[in-house]
């Protein structure tokens, strides 16, 4: 990989995208959600809700155990937002009602279409290295799919990218993408780390893929997003049995949600 690129505002050196379905089945039967879930009075919009978690895995993946102090470490450059529309015929399959409620009229257009306030992304810096979020909502994921998840990490050496298309079968992919003057051993060295790798996680394999390599993880090391909660779990109980939080924990999550609320506000243009 190398190091972390800076990037800028226009070609940021870290993008996450995240896409979500308001329509989708859990446990083998379709999800009803509540008519406020389309308020983002009620519920808050893109940025504050699905851009949390997005913010979270850039300042995880790019400064891991740092602490971020939002007042001098973070520059919000752009934010801006839009309408993810839906027919009252979705909204229906959706929440199971057969109109809009009174509160949801400013959301309303030709009497018909909902413009739920769904969209969203936030350009800005952290310790001087631009990223990019963005969230979005769809109806309905594309059959044989669920939400998805896109990632892009730039590096003096390669870009680490996720991707979660069609070509990955919706799973989500990690390629591995040298850059021009990466040098002509590259692919040598990138062996050299998955044997790394396959000392604590065996069977990663890697294999040429257009212009860079994929990655092939086993099945047994994808465990999930539920089995990540009970991971994230354990952590906590650990902290509450210590009695104490990590330095980084308190300055990171101000940093997070200063990026989120101020850059709502800024979409909003407040």
């Amino acid at each position: 990989f190398g190091t972390l690129e800076k990037g800028s505002a226009n070609s940021p050196a870290v993008e996450m995208e995240s896409v979500h379905h308001f329509y989708k089945f859990v446990s083998g039967s379709a999800l009803k959600r509540p008519a406020w879930f389309f308020d983002a009075s009620q519920q808050g919009d893109a940025i504050v809700d699905v851009g949390t978690h997005l913010v979270d895995l850039v300042q995880w993946q790019c400064f891991p155990d740092a602490s971020i102090d939002f007042r001098s470490d973070i520059q919000i450059h752009s934010a801006k937002k839009w309408a993810a529309p839906l027919s009252l015929s979705q909204f229906s399959d959706i929440t199971k009602m057969d109109s809009f409620p009174s509160y949801l009229d400013r959301y309303v257009s030709k009497d018909t279409i909902l413009n739920a306030d769904a969209n969203g992304s936030v350009t800005y810096s952290v310790k001087g290295v631009f990223a990019k979020v963005t969230a979005l909502w769809n109806y309905k994921a594309p059959e044989g799919s669920g939400d998805t998840h896109y990632s892009l990490m730039k590096g003096t050496k390669c870009n680490l990218v996720i991707r979660q298309g069609k070509e990955e079968r919706y799973q989500p992919t990690l390629y591995v993408e040298a850059v021009k003057d990466a040098g002509k051993d590259y692919a040598t060295h990138l062996d050299n780390a998955v044997k790394k790798i396959n000392k604590n996680y065996a069977g990663v394999k890697v294999e040429k893929s257009g212009n860079g390599w994929r990655l092939t993880i086993p099945e047994s090391f994808k465990i999930g997003h539920e089995a990540h909660f009970g991971q994230v779990m354990q952590r906590y109980l650990q902290y509450l049995q210590d009695k104490r939080l990590p330095e980084w924990e308190v300055p990171c999550m101000l940093a997070k949600y200063y990026v989120t609320t101020f850059g709502a506000a800024m979409a909003s243009g407040r």
